[in-house]
């Protein structure tokens, strides 16, 4: 993992979110609204629209916090592996018992 923080990657988070919750709005009025539903003969197409964008965005946000954000279990995953005798830096593993005595 590459910790990262800067404001391409908070942009980037913003985006998805905001597309997140564009998503859950419309949906949310898809399911209360007779109206809306109204203006959408296919709805289940609409919905299904609606659902990979959110899925799609919500894969983005994890995908950019598992990869370059630390998060609370980095630090026990780092321990771990130290632990096993691998040295953590920048991400990158060094396994310190095959090195030549």
């Amino acid at each position: 993992m590459i910790e990262v923080n800067n404001g391409l990657l908070h942009a980037a988070k913003a985006k998805y979110q905001a597309q997140k919750l564009e998503a859950i709005a419309t949906l949310e009025i898809y399911f209360t609204n007779a109206v809306a539903i109204g203006e959408h003969p296919d709805l289940l197409t609409e919905v299904d629209k609606y659902l990979e964008i959110l899925e799609d965005a919500q894969g983005k946000i994890n995908a950019l916090d598992e990869y370059f954000t630390r998060q609370k279990g980095s630090e026990t995953e780092k321990q771990l592996l130290q632990e096993q005798g691998y040295g953590v830096h920048n991400g990158a593993e060094e396994n310190f018992e095959s090195e030549p005595e």
